[in-house]
């Protein structure tokens, strides 16, 4: 008799232990798999069986928090009052519990997504009515899982239309058609194979399933909807259709629901639910008729002005789009635009999730994963990290930076194979380009390098002194020595494996164009892994999850808040090998994702604010209206044909600081003479000394808008920066009257408060645009706003952190500078005197800097900021988006 597989072993072994309370040791999860291997015949290895176990009973997930609209009436306790039979919802639980979630998160989930049913509208209410709302993910968290599960909810609660639109691209549709029939339909929809039972439709007898209109092949079409021979209200069951988010495709729709369905214009007695996953996506700037924003907005506005009782729930990581939306937009054909008036629910990511923070915002894990490279190591390739097109497609090497990432992953797969993960999915992501021509080329390139890698390995890796004369296995040991030589395994057990890891690779170029197709889920199908390294740009680029992700190699690059952290498919949950994972990126990217990743929490600490202040969407839609960040996301648009833009400015809660620093020596002497001249008068407050340096309390706020409008911060932009700054401060003089000022020393305290002096901080810098440019635009070191807090004011710190950690377990218990922030409760200057030390010259330089801490305020005033393209250029970095990238475009 074959012995159970490890899938199905780990899950056994996970539900025989997750309900214990208290939750049991790793001895005693390891002793009962020795039971468990022994009645079920598993003879995979315990030691990894165990590990996962271990994740999934000791993941946790918040319940996440959402801000209501008052506008129209609704009662959000419906769904207790009703007789609901949960057929659908209880069927797709018991998937996820037999595909390894742990209880713990599958509550959770059906915790969640029983609320955000809540927020829709009662589907046997007899009147018109239609609800918008707006679900915050977290990119590759489980947004797929949460709004199936939403919908299994809905079709049990009473709706009996289902649109689920899923991004631009095929390859994203069929995904999602796939996971819609495997969770929700429960059977299979592939027209080129038996309409089998799948997934739910395998767990419960008699299985009631719902309509599909649409298969993991076609997309919606006239033609096959008409085949189901009857109108969507004659269907005893829910019908369901997954459809591209395609100008086309949506007329379509909205034809057939027109032409077919309504009377008199509308879809009466027929609740619908629209579920828009990626729903930023939706305004993607592109010039492409199947794809234009504009036609888009309105066909998904005209299919929702259908029915007299509809549903829109957009689905996004990236919010700041939808937030954008004007929310009195109206349109007499279509109504209202799509601005999430009725909710936000902004979900909690489960603990085991290997997320932003962790790559890019706390420091010892963003060290061993990131490997910030560029692109001047090899001909071919232009030293900003753009890809050089036409030498590129020309046939040159690959670079050293993607040869070594390369050499990564196939120690990684060695890995991976020791540690008994042969039958787990492992990939590795290359994205240079989104031009299918340069795809191509990569690719070849690649093949060639990995077929040399094989054939050194099965010449030499028997032979040990073989490895120090041949180039390619020298390269493997080093990166080996240099990624993981502490990892739990040696380099002789390495380089047992190295042959079957590297043979076991296979390569796919990704693209609305290739016909190779990376079905994860067909190799399930047959019990099997797949090793793949996928190469692709704008189809990789959203949506698409590759499972096993391992190593990334990206070196696009793009300024929009959006794309860019859409492009991080190496977000999600890596069981068992998340030590082994590294990202490659550019350091311009690096600094942007880890801007953007910290902007992300903070819109969220926003949600979390306003929530407990009862403020609505509508009025967190104005307060963002006037965000800072609002500059970064719209002004690239804005600035298309002007030179200046005039645009309001909320700092609420925000830090600015001077992160470009000047090169002329006289602006660096110039500013130390006049920090030590009101360092000498104290700012007009009291002096104290804290432990890396000094702070003065009580000063008066207009002699911190003297100071700092008398300051110089050299380069254009940051006059502007600061400018915005001193404008919004001097404003608040209105609410504050005192202000405190931090004059932080070096970490050797070797400060000289009788000249009024400041110890050196030192800190590696790049040159940009004729400025120094801090790393990570970053001045203070972590934990700086601490500095001259009260022990009280401390204490209040870490009751705020205690609180965020409650609301949301992925959070740090610790308190962190913006619950430092939420505790001073008053605006703070910040004064540093940096060493400044060119990366590449080797240069010195001793220069001042200065930042703003603001406080939270729940009402807030605006400033107005001018800003031009020097600002633009240097606050937002250059682009490689151009038009001619969309050959990767579906057709």
């Amino acid at each position: 008799m074959t012995g159970i597989p490890e899938r199905n072993f780990v899950t056994v072994l996970t539900a025989a232990v997750s309900h214990r309370d208290p939750l049991p040791t790793r001895d005693e999860v390891f002793g009962m798999a020795i039971k468990l291997a022994t009645d079920l015949k598993y003879t995979g290895s315990l030691e990894n069986a165990v590990d996962q176990a271990m994740i999934s009973i000791n993941t946790r997930m918040g319940a996440g928090i959402s801000l209501v609209g008052r506008e129209s009436p609704h009662d959000s306790g419906w769904v207790q009052k009703q007789q609901i039979n949960w057929v659908y919802s209880e069927a797709y639980e018991r998937l996820l519990g037999q595909e390894g979630w742990s209880g713990a998160v599958v509550q959770s989930l059906s915790d969640v997504t029983h609320r955000i049913l809540g927020h829709l509208q009662d589907p046997s209410d007899p009147d018109s009515w239609d609800r918008r709302g707006l679900v915050i993910g977290h990119v590759q968290s489980g947004k797929t899982a949460n709004y199936l599960g939403l919908v299994c909810r809905a079709a049990d609660a009473g709706y009996k239309f289902i649109i689920i639109v899923a991004g631009i691209h095929n390859n994203l549709r069929s995904q999602t058609q796939g996971r819609a029939d495997t969770g929700f339909v429960g059977r299979s929809s592939d027209p080129t194979g038996r309409r089998e039972a799948i997934g739910v439709g395998t767990l419960v007898a008699d299985f009631p399933h719902p309509v599909t209109l649409t298969n993991t092949v076609s997309d919606f079409s006239v033609r096959n909807a008409n085949v189901t021979g009857g109108e969507i209200n004659d269907f005893k069951k829910p019908v369901v259709v997954v459809i591209k988010k395609n100008v086309s495709t949506l007329k379509a729709l909205y034809n057939w629901l027109h032409d077919f369905n309504a009377k008199n214009g509308q879809i009466g007695d027929v609740p619908m639910l629209l579920i828009d996953d990626e729903a930023d996506n939706a305004s993607v700037d592109t010039s492409r008729e199947d794809v234009n924003p504009t036609k888009t907005n309105y066909h998904l506005r005209r299919i929702l002005s259908l029915f007299s009782k509809s549903c829109y729930v957009g689905y996004t990581a990236t919010p700041f789009a939808n937030i954008f939306i004007n929310p009195d937009a109206y349109d007499e054909d279509v109504r209202a635009d799509l601005f999430p008036r009725d909710f936000i629910y902004a979900l909690d990511a489960p603990s085991s999730y290997f997320g932003p923070d962790k790559v890019f915002l706390q420091d010892a894990s963003s060290e061993r994963i990131l490997r910030p490279r560029r692109l001047d190591d090899a001909t071919g390739f232009a030293s900003v990290g753009i890809v050089d097109i036409d030498k590129f497609a020309e046939g040159d090497h690959l670079p050293e930076s993607l040869m070594q990432a390369l050499d990564t992953f196939f120690i990684a797969k060695a890995i991976r194979l020791i540690s008994g993960q042969a039958n787990k999915h492992c990939s590795m992501l290359v994205n240079v380009s989104a031009r299918v021509l340069v795809q191509q080329s990569v690719k070849e390139e690649v093949s060639l390098y990995r077929k040399r890698s094989q054939d050194a390995v099965l010449a030499n890796y028997a032979i040990g002194n073989g490895i120090n004369c041949n180039y390619h296995m020298q390269r493997l040991k080093a990166a080996y020595e240099r990624e993981y030589a502490t990892a739990k395994t040696t380099w002789v057990d390495v380089l047992k494996h190295l042959p079957d890891a590297i043979q076991s690779v296979r390569l796919f170029v990704i693209n609305s164009k290739s016909d190779e197709v990376l079905d994860y889920a067909a190799y399930d199908r047959k019990g099997e892994a797949v090793t793949a390294i996928a190469i692709g740009g704008l189809s990789i680029s959203r949506g698409l999850t590759l499972e096993g992700l391992t190593v990334s190699y990206m070196h696009r690059t793009t300024s929009t808040y959006d794309t860019l952290m859409q492009m991080g498919r190496w977000f999600g949950y890596r069981p068992g090998y998340e030590d082994l994972c590294r990202v490659y990126l550019p350091p311009q990217s690096i600094e942007w994702y880890t801007y953007i990743a910290e902007k992300t929490e903070d819109l969220r600490d926003q949600i979390r604010r306003m929530r407990r202040q009862g403020k609505t969407p509508k009025e967190f839609g104005l307060y963002m209206e006037t965000h800072p960040d609002r500059l970064l996301i719209t002004a690239q648009n804005k600035m298309r044909h002007a030179e200046n833009v005039e645009l309001e400015r909320n700092l609420s809660g925000s830090l600015v600081e001077t992160h470009l620093l000047p090169m002329d020596s006289e602006v660096p002497a110039a500013n130390e003479a006049l920090i030590a001249e009101y360092w000498h008068k104290r700012f007009g407050g009291e002096l104290h000394v804290t432990r890396k340096g000094w702070v003065c309390s009580g000063v008066p706020i207009n002699t911190a808008v003297e100071f700092l409008a008398k300051y110089d911060p050299g380069p254009e932009a940051m006059h502007i920066e600061l400018k915005s700054a001193i404008d919004f401060l001097r404003e608040l003089s209105q609410q504050f009257s005192r202000v405190e000022v931090l004059l932080i020393d070096g970490p050797a305290g070797d400060g000289n408060p009788s000249e009024h002096r400041l110890g050196s901080q030192e800190r590696t810098v790049v040159t940009d645009n004729g400025a120094w440019k801090m790393p990570k635009d970053r001045v203070a070191s972590r934990g700086d706003e601490r500095l001259g807090l009260s022990p009280n004011q401390l204490q209040l710190a870490s009751d705020y952190a205690v609180r965020d950690h409650e609301e949301d377990p992925m959070r740090n218990p610790e308190p962190s500078d913006k619950h430092f922030r939420e505790a001073r409760n008053q605006p703070l200057v910040m004064i540093h005197s940096l060493l400044v030390k060119d990366k590449e010259s080797g240069e010195t330089q001793r220069v001042p800097a200065v930042g703003i801490s603001f406080p939270y305020l729940e009402t807030a005033p605006t400033v107005k900021v001018k800003v031009n393209k020097v600002w633009l250029k240097q606050m937002r970095g250059p682009s490689d988006d151009n038009a001619d990238e969309e050959d990767d475009y579906d057709e």
